[in-house]
């Protein structure tokens, strides 16, 4: 059968083992031309692809549930389940998620795409059957660096407690995006040298059964006995103690081991945690051999050489930011760069090689991370914080009871400000303004371009009067020349590109060129607009805004960012608070609605965020000012 024929998944409970194994091979073929045009996360999807079929094989989903955690490997649960057409699509605009969707498929039961959520989520749906009085089988497939995040530990305490019939299985493959850190990776890599003692512990059971009247103190003695089985066997039972039945660790690969590990923890009562080894981009050598993360998540390939199709251009903003901290690293001994589980993502992993000491991988916790970062400011230190805006939101409480409110000196360097592209929506970095404008002793900065951006960071690392966030945005920037020695920028005071007199565009970062080709057709219309580049959020220019409203000069903000409780809302209750009413502000940014995948390009149209938007923004507003005058 070709991949495009697969409707239901439930074919496979017919396939003999060799089926499976030449299925297996297909879809891995499959997964290599298909991302190699579209790009994708092919190493995750790669290293799960016996592990998906023979979940397939085994279970009945829809009815039973399969939960993905993060949802980077659920490829192949979506080309078993009727999607496999759709691939030439995948992460284009209105085209196949990257992502679980729940509304792409009955198969699809929980949508993720930021990890360690699926533990609970499983949990969720295991209580729900039970009151429902239902059989249906839980089983979530979470990753070994997904197990870091403090949410999943959470859960699994939970779920240990209450003995519900859950099935977690844990895909170890020894990374996340990079390399796992951490003390529960170490115990993960004894368990996995370990072998398996299930199989011993029966053996002795049966031994036991044999004894003649067996019972009292030769009972007590075999579970002792029993229980040291486990502790010889298995190097430091975390799971077992933690209340579930252990099975592994499992080949990943193997059908056979497969296939009775997941019998075995359909039959078992209360939770079973099944421990599978497999390989990150098993099946295409370039993905296999890969230690930085490349092939995690990767734009479109060359399948015979393994070369990454990379247009030439300009430096990205994160490799600014990378290069300008390290820069200042030199001269600065309080400087510590701290991530989550993403060096190569932030590009902190360039400042590692020059400061192994100063850079800090915490795993998948932005939660510890945010605080990890307060602890060290309140020493005198000087922690950088890089990590995109979508992640950050899980460091909330963190930011707000740990940071703000003790007024520590914690820079954020907020990356993927804005909107990301083929991601969609659980990665747009569109509601960071939002989350901290209210916040008492925050301060949000963001550049037009990459040179403003080295001295956004050299400022930030400059400032010793609390938190400062610095957002900026995936991709490239625009090649303009950069500044040799780094300035500090006066914080709260905006930068006027271009006089007017008809109307202002405040504009918030790098809203900055749309807003400049709108500027130049209007003028090229007899209409005069003055144009800022507004530069903070958070704190406003005063000064400039108070001559505005002098001037009764209608005001548009601009900003990728949700517009409500944005750079524009802030704006709009400047002009209250000081009685303004006659000022007219509109405002322009992301509606209230989550954006979906596609290019940044394709995602602006779709929003209104254009030259032509801005255009016509302004036109219904310049009359109105004519008529008052």
């Amino acid at each position: 059968m070709k991949l495009e024929e697969f409707k239901n998944p439930s074919v496979l409970k017919n396939y003999s083992k060799d089926e499976m194994a030449e299925l297996a091979e297909d879809v891995r073929s499959f997964l290599i031309e298909k991302l190699s045009v579209t790009g994708g996360h092919l190493g995750p999807n790669l290293g799960v692809v016996e592990l998906t079929l023979a979940l397939h094989q085994l279970f009945d989903s829809p009815k039973d549930k399969f939960i993905w955690d993060v949802g980077h490997q659920a490829y192949v649960h979506k080309i078993l389940t009727g999607r496999a057409g759709q691939f030439d699509q995948l992460r284009q605009y209105k085209g196949l998620c990257g992502f679980p969707k729940r509304n792409e498929s009955e198969h699809d039961v929980w949508e993720t795409g930021h990890s360690s959520t699926s533990l609970s989520a499983a949990m969720g749906m295991a209580v729900a059957r039970d009151l429902k009085g239902t059989d249906e089988n839980v089983v979530a497939i979470i990753g070994d660096g997904a197990l870091t995040g403090g949410m999943a530990l959470e859960a699994l305490n939970h779920i240990g407690h209450e003995q519900k019939d859950l099935i977690v299985v844990l895909n170890d493959n020894e990374m996340s995006i990079a390399p796992n850190v951490g003390a529960l990776h170490s115990v993960l890599g004894r368990l996995r040298t370990a072998g398996k003692y299930q199989k011993a512990k029966e053996e002795l059971e049966q031994l036991i059964k044999k004894i003649p009247a067996f019972g009292g103190k030769l009972a007590t003695t075999a579970e002792r006995v029993k229980d040291s089985l486990k502790y010889l066997l298995v190097s430091g039972i975390f799971f077992e103690e933690m209340g579930f039945t252990y099975l592994g660790p499992v080949d990943g690969h193997d059908f056979d081991d497969l296939k009775e590990n997941l019998s075995y923890a359909k039959k078992t009562k209360g939770p079973v945690l099944i421990h599978v080894l497999t390989k990150k981009g098993k099946g295409y050598e370039p993905a296999e051999k890969d230690e930085k993360g490349t092939w995690h998540g990767l734009g479109p390939y060359k399948i015979e050489s393994g070369e990454v199709v990379k247009k030439p251009g300009p430096p990205s903003y994160s490799g600014v930011f990378a290069e300008t901290l390290k820069k200042v690293a030199k001269e600065d001994k309080r400087i510590v760069a701290i991530t989550a589980a993403m060096p190569g993502g932030t590009k902190l992993d360039v400042f590692a090689k020059e400061f192994p000491d100063r850079m800090i991988d915490v795993g998948i916790a932005e939660q510890h991370a945010t605080t990890m970062a307060g602890g060290l400011a309140t020493q005198g230190m000087k922690p950088v914080f890089a990590v995109y805006s979508t992640f950050l939101q899980r460091g909330y409480d963190q930011i707000v009871h740990d940071v703000c409110r003790q007024n520590l000196n914690v820079v954020f360097a907020i990356d993927r400000a804005g909107l990301v592209g083929a991601d969609g929506e659980t990665h747009q970095g569109v509601f960071d303004i939002a989350y901290l404008r209210h916040l008492p002793n925050m301060k949000i900065l963001m550049p037009k371009d990459e040179n403003e951006l080295q001295h956004m960071i050299y400022t930030a690392t400059q400032y010793n009067d609390g938190p400062i966030a610095v957002r900026y945005p995936r991709g490239n920037g625009y090649g303009i020349k950069m500044d040799e020695t780094l300035k500090v920028l006066p914080i709260g005071k905006w930068e006027t590109v271009r006089d007017g007199n008809d109307a202002c565009i405040l504009s918030f970062g790098t809203m900055l060129p749309v807003a400049e080709e709108a500027v130049e057709q209007l003028a090229k219309e007899g209409i005069s607009v003055k144009l800022v580049n507004a530069n903070s959020a958070k704190p406003l220019d005063e000064e400039l805004l108070h001559d505005l409203a002098k001037a009764n000069m209608p005001v548009l903000t601009l900003e990728e960012a949700c517009v409500q409780g944005g750079f524009g809302s802030a704006v709009l209750e400047f002009f209250h608070d000081h009685h303004y009413h006659n000022v007219e502000v509109n405002r322009m940014g992301i509606p209230d609605e989550f954006i979906e995948h596609g290019s940044v390009g394709q995602l602006l149209e779709e929003v209104g965020l254009t030259s032509a938007g801005v255009v016509e923004q302004l036109s219904t507003m310049l009359p109105r000012k004519q008529q008052r005058a």
